[in-house]
């Protein structure tokens, strides 16, 4: 398998589009259900880096296999922040992608000005918790029912970067 990760371009929004979509709809990582529309994800990829976002894509040959996405805040006194967002088609998870992603994501971010990053994640769910400890993140706090599934709450843990402090990866 060779997996490109390439920064994300309006050229990938479909791949994009359905790869979140994928991830999504497994209603299990994402607090969302199902990908917004197409013309939306378009718009978010091409004004991604007027905005400061950090994003890039996993890709397979043609097909978008994942992605992870770093956008800063918007406020003056939290500009230093971003929230980090990442997802893998369940077929190529557990191959160190996810890893790969992160860290072009995160160096480019750091090149942007971001000193901390932030990410929420279901307190369950170890396979990410454990991707996200090697890559330096430490948890912060439990919010207790912090998503629902299915009408089954799942308690999520908010956890940081603090970029002084990567590691090498």
């Amino acid at each position: 398998m060779n997996i490109a990760i390439v920064p994300s371009s309006e050229h990938h929004a479909e791949g994009f589009h359905a790869c979140l979509d994928a991830v999504a709809r497994e209603r299990t990582f994402l607090a969302r259900f199902e990908a917004p529309p197409l013309e939306r994800i378009k718009g978010v990829l091409r004004d991604s880096a007027a905005s400061g976002a950090s994003q890039f894509v996993a890709v397979d040959e043609t097909q978008v296999v994942g992605w992870c996405d770093i956008f800063p805040y918007g406020q003056p006194a939290t500009r230093h922040c971003g929230s980090l967002g990442i997802g893998l088609l369940s077929s190529h998870r557990g191959l160190g992608i996810g890893q790969r992603l992160m860290s072009a994501c995160i160096l480019q971010a750091q090149a942007k000005g971001i000193t901390r990053v932030e990410l929420e994640v279901r307190a369950d769910n170890a396979q990410a918790v454990r991707l996200y400890q090697r890559m330096g993140f430490v948890h912060e706090a439990t919010k207790r029912r912090g998503m629902r599934f299915e009408g089954t709450y799942h308690d999520t843990w908010l956890m940081s970067l603090l970029l002084a402090e990567v590691r090498s990866t």
